[in-house]
């Protein structure tokens, strides 16, 4: 076959496909043909052969097509959210980060580390999914907000129990780590609270490029949330910065400002830290309702979207600058 042939070759395929072509041979009867899969999901890529093959299938001396596929790997970076301590939002506040940070253009995936207590399949309405295996590796579950998500809550039945002990815990981390995460250059990590084996296994297989500590004002949480800097600072993962959660309450009928767990100590214990504050997310019923509801607010617009946004904002400013 000629070189003009080789050319009507690349003209039988889709637009998509022939743009992405980096090489078409012909010889012998077989067509091989290289393509730039850099950005497509791993079921995109899963077609390609069969969408190249069908293309260019019934041409005259035609027998054979072998396709094979390029993509650039992606620099891809963990981003931890860890806490110290239970009850101070961390999850709901690591969700809404990621869903912020994919607004403003990254490419973020999402990994629920709390493996006996997952939420973020309830905080990403993606409950009832199941991820699937691909080559031996799990492929995240997508979600309506364009951030793709790995949880327990996705491969358990509702209520079930998670009884294991700490290898079999370190081991779901390292499948949910290890998956298909395609071009997402930022992996939200939605750590358990403490400072236990699935923080260890983290620090040891998968170094962060950066810990975002989450807590609410009152003296109890900001005591844990000092031990969380400290497990990271030893590890030598950079710190973030702290967010003071559930910050100030208003209330819906009077407009009246209340302060319930306290107000500005997460931002004096990160002053007296020598690390960054990152801002204030308010305690907000519109929050936790649309949380429950798998509607994370900051895909939303309104007062509670902007906080979300404005922490997103310096988080990525932070990525961009280490």
């Amino acid at each position: 076959m000629t070189k003009p042939d080789v050319n009507r070759l690349k003209t039988l395929l889709p637009a998509d496909l022939a743009q992405r072509v980096q090489s078409l041979r012909f010889a012998e009867g077989r067509a091989s043909v290289v393509i730039d899969a850099t950005g497509l999901s791993v079921q995109d890529r899963a077609g390609l052969e069969q969408r190249v093959s069908g293309a260019l299938e019934g041409e005259p001396g035609l027998t054979e097509v072998r396709v094979a596929t390029m993509a650039d790997k992606p620099v891809r970076r963990i981003l931890a959210v860890g806490s110290g301590k239970g009850g101070v939002g961390k999850s709901t506040l690591a969700a809404n980060l990621a869903v912020a940070l994919s607004r403003l253009g990254r490419k973020v995936g999402l990994v629920d580390a709390d493996i006996y207590g997952p939420s973020q399949a309830r905080l990403l309405g993606t409950e009832g999914q199941r991820p699937v295996a691909h080559e031996s590796r799990l492929v995240p579950v997508a979600s309506a907000f364009g951030v793709p998500v790995l949880s327990m809550a996705n491969l358990l039945e509702p209520g079930q129990a998670i009884a294991w002990r700490g290898p079999m815990v370190a081991g779901a981390l390292t499948k949910m780590l290890e998956g298909h995460w395609d071009n997402a250059e930022i992996v939200v990590v939605d750590l358990p609270p403490g400072t236990g084996d699935v923080q260890l296994t983290m620090l040891q297989k998968f170094k962060p490029a950066g810990a975002v500590i989450v807590s609410t004002p009152q003296d109890l949480a900001l005591m844990d949330a000092t031990r969380a800097v400290e497990l990271f600072q030893k590890s030598g993962v950079p710190i973030v910065g702290v967010v003071e959660n559930m910050a100030g309450y208003a209330c819906p009928h009077c407009g009246e400002v209340s302060d319930p767990f306290g107000a500005g100590g997460a931002e004096a214990a990160a002053r007296d830290m020598g690390q960054a504050f990152l801002g204030r997310i308010p305690l907000d019923i519109a929050i936790r309702r649309d949380s429950d509801a798998g509607k994370p607010p900051a895909a939303g617009e309104g007062s509670q979207a902007e906080a979300f946004a404005a922490l997103a904002a310096k988080v990525s400013d932070w990525l961009d600058g280490h």
